[in-house]
């Protein structure tokens, strides 16, 4: 089996020595290659020419950034897929701060544990096939949004370009922040959902794969609880910043067993696709990256897509 390893060593929780375990554990089961990824855009790169070499399998090290660049990398489009194109499998260990997609396909998210896991699933043939999202022509793994939380990563990225670390009190606050900030806009979203009435003046909204859909530290956030890598795609969208709704919804998100419900929300968890469209462009979130603003996005659960090493889903 020939394997490549993609680290990401800016990641946040990456470390020369969780790579060397890892590149000496696949080392004994593969034939291995092992790259560096150097500026932004490079995991696709590198995702690309594993397709290309017909690699067998390609394991990311590195935060839901890197592994949305590597899918997106190697992954063909449905429009123009004509079913010939060689697709590796794909790993995961956790590098990042958050590591929502390989928290959510149930990989461990300390990565020597995680490390651990992987080969034992290779050893078994340990494979999952999960539905991936596409936001117009790019492959999403767990969420995107539109408003707030495009605002927040906006803020985030800045931030690390600064040198400073993108850890779980600091997105806190930028989110406080950044409400605030969006608290004095109108709300200009509209929604579109085969089946349903428009969904008029939102004022943000998030568009989930999986859930959870993120982490606070470990708590995990349910904006969409009936969401899984196997059904359609969640919609979450909120049509008032009042505080006091705002907080009781916050509760609900973060309580153990979640259930959103709120006169302020629209949510539905297995939807097709989603239509959105603003008439002043709003930021876009994919995976937690910031793509920048937009007036128009569409958004289609394809399922089935993407083969992982993962443990399978409990029933």
């Amino acid at each position: 089996m020939r394997t490549l390893l993609i680290v990401n060593p800016n990641a946040t929780s990456t470390t020369p020595a969780t790579r060397d375990l890892l590149a000496h554990a696949l080392e004994s089961r593969t034939q291995l290659t092992v790259a560096h990824t150097q500026h932004r855009g490079h995991a696709a790169e590198l995702a690309q020419w594993a397709a290309t070499s017909e690699m067998d399998l390609i394991v990311v090290h590195g935060g839901d950034g890197t592994v949305n660049e590597t899918i997106n990398g190697f992954l063909p489009l449905p429009q123009i897929d004509d079913g010939q194109a060689w697709l590796p499998r794909l790993g995961v260990i956790p590098g990042g701060s958050a590591n929502v997609f390989a928290r959510a396909l149930g990989i461990s998210p300390d990565p020597v544990t995680a490390t651990n896991q992987l080969i034992d699933l290779l050893t078994v043939r340990g494979d999952r096939r999960i539905g991936l999202g596409l936001a117009d022509d790019r492959w999403f793994t767990f969420s995107a949004g539109v408003g707030l939380d495009a605002d927040v990563c906006e803020a985030i990225d800045a931030s690390r370009a600064k040198g400073h670390t993108a850890t779980p009190a600091r997105y806190l606050r930028t989110t406080v922040r950044q409400f605030f900030r969006a608290k004095r806009r109108e709300p200009s979203v509209r929604i579109e959902i085969p089946g349903f009435e428009p969904v008029e003046s939102v004022h943000y909204a998030f568009v989930t794969n999986s859930s959870p859909w993120t982490y606070l530290d470990a708590t995990p956030v349910h904006t969409n609880p009936g969401t899984s890598f196997e059904t359609g795609l969640g919609v979450f969208a909120v049509r008032s910043m009042a505080v006091l709704p705002t907080l009781r919804l916050a509760g609900q998100l973060l309580s153990k067993n979640g259930n959103p419900k709120s006169r302020i929300l629209f949510r539905e968890d297995d939807v097709p696709s989603v239509h959105i469209e603003t008439k002043e462009p709003i930021g876009l979130q994919i995976d937690g990256d910031f793509i920048g603003k937009r007036n128009v996005v569409d958004f289609t659960a394809v399922p089935d897509v993407l083969e992982v090493i993962a443990p399978r889903p409990s029933r």
